[in-house]
């Protein structure tokens, strides 16, 4: 971890991975503002995942991506790729002469640590092909992989607690295996008939 940095922060009960796109309705008038910011002065900001199981204060650091639509109500539905995450040492409920809170926080680089190993990318690439989805791009790090796999907000937390390529690759792994069991259960009893 390097030093503190302070920055705008949206408390809400979702916690974004490195790499995924999220949709956002704003609505309320300081996140209007901290939208306003993001659009004119390309201000990224936190998604502090606000859930009493966040002991870790662990977040999302996000950039908006685009506007999809302006309402004549002044709200706005926009779309933010997430680009680091993060760890919370102090919240503001409105940062230095703002409407919007803020904190000051610990950047964890998420994206340093990305290899994916030969046996995950072997497990990954069989997933795939059982859903019968052709992965269009040859190189992918363990973000793309593990936005594949739709965890819950709980497994979630527990990846990105991992701060090490090895961690998180049998994290991932693991739960790659389980869903590819399920999937293939699945597709074993599809063409079943029970008679009655």
């Amino acid at each position: 971890m390097e030093e503190l940095s302070r920055i705008p922060i949206f408390p809400l009960n979702i916690l974004p991975l490195p790499g995924e796109h999220i949709p956002l309705h704003i609505f309320e008038m300081r996140y209007r503002e901290l939208l306003l910011d993001a659009e004119e002065k390309e201000v990224d900001f936190g998604i502090l995942y606000a859930h009493e199981t966040n002991k870790s204060r662990i977040g999302s650091l996000v950039q908006l991506e685009s506007i999809i639509k302006k309402y004549d109500t002044g709200e706005s539905d926009i779309i933010v790729k997430c680009i680091d995450t993060f760890i919370l040492s102090k919240f503001y409920s409105r940062l230095s002469g703002k409407l919007y809170p803020g904190g000051e926080v610990f950047f964890l680089n998420a994206m340093d640590e990305v290899e994916v190993s030969a046996v995950l990318k072997d497990e990954f690439e069989e997933y795939m092909e059982l859903r019968r989805i052709k992965l269009e791009q040859k190189e992918y790090n363990i973000h793309d992989v593990v936005n594949e796999l739709d965890l819950d907000t709980q497994d979630r937390l527990k990846y990105l607690k991992l701060l090490t390529a090895d961690k998180r690759n049998s994290f991932v792994k693991e739960r790659l295996q389980f869903r590819k069991f399920i999937l293939e259960q699945e597709l074993s009893q599809k063409d079943t008939f029970y008679l009655n």
